[in-house]
């Protein structure tokens, strides 16, 4: 039976996806097969000799050590586009917050006090103050087109908008998908320059670090509007108060609040609510369930964010699966040890990415613990198991 740990509250939809004869899973486990979480903080985790894998049930995975997670040959999986349409409809909702000015246009009517007639008079007065404009014709530019960054655009053409998108990496999946009225910029810079508002659906990672710095903030058309429902970090956001200040910026709307965001009323900051749906919750779950379940029977690799996708048929009386350094002559070596254990490889495949490499093999049969602890010992070699 496989033991799996839960951090933070899975979606029970998802974890039904893991039979209860063949899986135990509990917060409890101190010995688990594999984790699976949302937001808790992996990095604070020590790493159980008996891990196999991890599963973050949404799509960023700055909470989980992969870097070690990958050094002990750990798949981490996670659950690209489960919450897509969640954070479509929250950049569309936080679009519309800031050109209609309804957060500020809130506030003022719930203070408005007196008689009725003084009432009246004073949402006439408001009614002007808060004079907002419409989205269509007006330019959104998409950084990251992605399974979020595809839906908010194909989205905005919809809604009358001209939608213009940078990614350099975009999959083919993600362009079949994409409407042939996105229009392509050659550059962060050019997307930037051309439009109203600006949303970024991308990792943070070295290279996104403060995307929207000072730099790109001073070529934005006057009163444009910047939205953060990517990662915290992406966005620079002393640049962006500094540009509010001088008017070049006329709204900023983001997912992740700090202490000098507060009280300018025109940041619009909400509590991490971009998959915060039952919907994506359950999506996330499911997905990630799913991929663990596949990995832990068969080894097969799906939304892995360190190891490369494999597939393989079951053909023989054993499976071994194997995680390793992209090498010269790994499958020769780990070939030898098992031919001279007698073993016969029926079927196998290997696949390798960014230095990592997986290989699965079914055999004839059974091998035993002897000849895997021969395979661990191969120079190269991150984990190997026998299924």
């Amino acid at each position: 039976m496989y033991k799996i740990k839960t951090f933070n509250s899975i979606s029970a939809k998802g974890l039904e996806r893991l039979p209860a004869a063949d899986y135990d899973i509990s917060p409890e486990h101190e010995t688990p097969d594999a984790v699976i979480l949302r937001s808790y903080n992996l990095h604070d985790y020590p790493i159980p000799a008996s891990l196999i894998a991890v599963g973050r049930a949404g799509a960023g995975t700055n909470n989980v050590p992969v870097q070690s997670m990958s050094e002990h040959g750990i798949p981490v999986f996670n659950a690209p586009g489960a919450n897509a349409n969640a954070v479509k409809e929250l950049v569309i909702a936080g679009m519309l917050l800031a050109c209609r000015n309804i957060c500020q246009a809130w506030q003022y009517s719930s203070n408005v006090e007196g008689t009725p007639e003084q009432m009246k008079k004073a949402v006439e007065d408001g009614k002007k103050k808060y004079v907002g404009y419409e989205l269509p014709g007006r330019t959104l530019g998409v950084v990251g087109l992605g399974a979020i960054g595809v839906k908010i655009a194909n989205a905005a053409v919809a809604l009358d908008m001209r939608v213009v998108g940078f990614d350099p990496t975009i999959t083919v999946r993600s362009a079949w998908k994409l409407s042939a009225e996105v229009q392509e910029m050659p550059s962060i810079d050019e997307l930037v320059r051309q439009s109203d508002f600006v949303t970024f659906h991308v990792p943070l990672i070295d290279a996104t670090k403060n995307l929207m710095n000072a730099e790109r903030l001073a070529t934005m058309k006057h009163g444009s509007v910047i939205l953060n429902f990517a990662r915290d970090g992406i966005v620079d956001d002393n640049a962006v108060l500094a540009a509010i200040e001088t008017g070049r910026i006329g709204a900023y709307v983001t997912d992740f609040p700090t202490e000098k965001l507060r009280g300018n009323e025109r940041v619009i900051t909400l509590p991490h609510l971009g998959a915060s749906t039952f919907e994506a919750e359950e999506n996330c779950a499911i997905m990630v369930s799913d991929q663990i379940r596949e990995y832990l029977e068969n080894g097969n690799i799906y939304n892995s964010v360190n190891f490369p996708a494999i597939k393989l048929p079951r053909a023989g009386a054993a499976r071994l699966a194997i995680a390793n350094r992209n090498m010269p002559d790994m499958v020769g070596q780990i070939s030898r040890v098992l031919g001279q254990a007698g073993a016969n490889i029926k079927h196998m495949r290997n696949e390798s990415s960014d230095g990592l490499a997986f290989t699965l093999m079914d055999l004839d049969a059974p091998v035993g613990e002897d000849v895997i602890a021969q395979i661990k010992e191969v120079n190269g070699v991150l984990s190997a198991r026998q299924i």
